[in-house]
């Protein structure tokens, strides 16, 4: 389940998170086992649990 309730209160650049969750889901989508483990979520909410649970760092660079 998407974590929404994290989201509403997220406090940080929207923009950031949201290219993040992205990218993450993105790479998510690409291993076979991360989706044998959570066939449950969708990437692009398991990806968003990950970054609001600060299991996967991210950064942004210009």
């Amino acid at each position: 389940m998407f974590p929404l309730e994290e989201l509403i209160e997220y406090r940080g650049n929207i923009y950031e998170i949201t290219a993040a969750a992205s990218r993450r889901a993105y790479q998510l989508s690409l291993l076979e086992d991360s989706q044998s483990e959570f066939n449950e979520d969708e990437p692009v909410s398991h990806a968003a649990q990950q970054l609001f649970q600060g299991e996967v760092k991210f950064q942004i660079e210009s």
